[in-house]
């Protein structure tokens, strides 16, 4: 994993290209995630999503969203492509300033990793986490 964002602007999108966004600023925290929505979205795993601020992300395409709520009583918008239905965002309504993308979106995954797993007790029990990150078994206080 690289740390230099000197190569900005961070760009990525779809698995069909109908999407596509460019982030004009540096990551705020990677995080893992295990809840149980995060499991729907990422087939049965866990997704690793990448926050960061609104104001430097900008988006092209059509992304369509679904509103849940979380087990921490957040309402959430999950952003998806209409056509090939890849997850690319996710947007806590109280949270209008962060935007999380999905790190799976980015044309160079690598320059990201998780710092921390996040809904561990929600986690299935095959699931082998690393011992080097640090562990919240359900909600983490906010990123920024």
């Amino acid at each position: 994993m690289t740390n230099d964002f000197a190569n900005l602007p961070i760009t990525g999108g779809c698995l069909c290209k109908a999407v596509r966004y460019s982030v004009s600023g540096e990551p705020i925290v990677t995080r893992q995630c295990w809840c149980r929505l995060c499991q729907y979205v990422g087939a049965g795993s866990s997704t690793v999503n990448v926050a960061f601020e609104t104001k430097h992300v900008t988006m092209t395409g059509e992304v369509r969203k679904f509103e849940s709520v979380a087990d921490s009583g957040n309402t959430l918008l999950r952003g998806f492509c209409p056509a090939c239905g890849t997850p690319v965002t996710s947007e806590a309504v109280i949270r209008p300033h962060l935007v999380f993308i999905r790190a799976g979106t980015l044309d160079d995954p690598s320059i990201v990793a998780p710092v921390m797993n996040i809904w561990t007790k929600q986690a299935p029990q095959w699931v082998l986490l690393d011992p080097d990150l640090p562990m919240v078994t359900g909600q983490p206080p906010p990123a920024a």
